[in-house]
């Protein structure tokens, strides 16, 4: 145990608080059970270390991450326990995906240690309700995404732009007041600034290496699939990655990667919630998520540049940047007339001479351009919605 205290101060020395991400204020971290979930590489880690070596006394707190060679010969109950008797007040467990069973673990000690704090992280993949163990009436659950183009900004480059509601963006009153010209930023923001590691050097590396976890662990591992699963659900991003973008035919893809149609939508299901794909779906009739899918895009513009390169398409660029900025705080359908709509707005996505004919001139309907710098009227620029979290 002394290794794992060892490991931990080493961990806490090497963090620094110079930027945090649009979580960290949200979370009720004296809450007894907190999980902090997303994708590989989007900052979990980073958050809670942050934390304790901001606000809580190093004796007081433990951060062990679930896959550390300690636990090949002990479980996490009896570290819990031999940390609450000798005063421990916060236990921080990472990556708690890695370790088998631990929804039931975690119960067990949320049950038998009623003053000691537990927060962990885990894969986005994870489902809280699943097993006997249910963790939905004890744990608080976030969910964290990879950066904004307005957190970009901040962690690359130290400009610090206020946080802008999707009113405020189709009103066009987002300002960029240090920023002369935003469009050089924002390129290089859809090809390495959604996760935090894309400021160190091999960012392709490292996030190939990250899809491929996910998808030879993360998923298989969380729903008890076969090593064989992995090479489907590569196929399977592998279609996605090159369709512009992707309209699911269900049937056809079946029959290509050789499963049923049960299974392939588990495979969606598993993808999205890994933060490898995002859904958009149909009008969902006040019901969120229970629409008919109309389009697969790839998660997020980074992977796109991982996987296809600068022969990407460059529609699918600009309809993947907004579908992913804006679902987090808002839900996005397709429009039939258009590309997306948000509440009662309607959004056209396209280059600088996308012209205005496809969508309705109703104060309800909005064009949103690539390439250009500033809106007028109901032109609204890409790089806006990058300012909404």
């Amino acid at each position: 145990m002394n290794k794992l205290y060892q490991k931990f101060e080493t961990l806490l020395q090497n963090t620094t608080s110079d930027y945090k991400r649009y979580l960290y204020d949200k979370v009720a971290w004296n809450s007894r059970m907190i999980g902090i979930v997303g994708a590989r590489g989007v900052g979990k880690t980073t958050m809670i270390l942050q934390y304790i070596k901001e606000n809580l006394d190093s004796k007081k707190a433990l951060y062990v991450s679930a896959d550390d060679i300690y636990f090949g010969e002990n479980n996490l109950f009896d570290l819990a326990d031999d940390f609450y008797k000798n005063a421990g007040e916060y236990l921080f467990i990472d990556e708690i995906h890695k370790y088998s069973d631990w929804s039931r673990e975690l119960k067990n000690i949320y049950d038998s240690f009623p003053s000691l704090k537990i927060i962990f992280t885990g894969s986005s993949v994870l489902d809280i309700l699943a097993g006997s163990a249910d963790l939905s009436r004890r744990a608080i659950i976030y969910k964290l995404h990879g950066l904004s183009f307005r957190e970009y900004l901040k962690l690359f480059h130290n400009y610090g732009i206020e946080v802008y509601s999707l009113e405020q963006i189709v009103n066009n009153e987002v300002k960029l007041s240090d920023i002369m010209h935003p469009l050089p930023l924002f390129k290089d923001y859809l090809k390495r600034g959604y996760y935090p590691f894309g400021l160190e050097n091999e960012l392709d590396l490292r996030l190939g290496q990250i899809i491929v976890q996910t998808l030879e662990t993360d998923i298989p591992q969380y729903a008890n699939l076969n090593v064989g699963t992995s090479r489907k659900l590569k196929r399977l991003l592998s279609i996605i990655a090159e369709s512009v973008p992707f309209k699911p035919n269900f049937t056809k893809i079946s029959e290509i990667i050789g499963v049923s149609r049960n299974s392939l939508d588990d495979y969606f299901s598993y993808m999205e919630k890994a933060g490898l794909i995002g859904q958009l779906r149909h009008e969902t009739s006040g019901i969120r998520g229970l629409g008919k899918v109309d389009k697969v895009y790839l998660d997020n513009t980074n992977i796109i540049f991982n996987l296809v390169g600068e022969n990407s398409n460059i529609g699918n660029i600009r309809e993947t940047f907004f579908f992913n900025q804006m679902r987090l705080n808002n839900e996005v359908i397709s429009s039939a007339k258009a590309d997306f709509i948000i509440d009662n707005y309607t959004f056209e996505i396209g280059g600088k001479n996308k012209q205005q004919s496809q969508i309705d001139h109703d104060g309800k309907s909005f064009l949103v351009k690539d390439d250009i710098e500033f809106g007028y009227r109901n032109v609204i620029p890409l790089w806006a919605f990058g300012m909404n979290y």
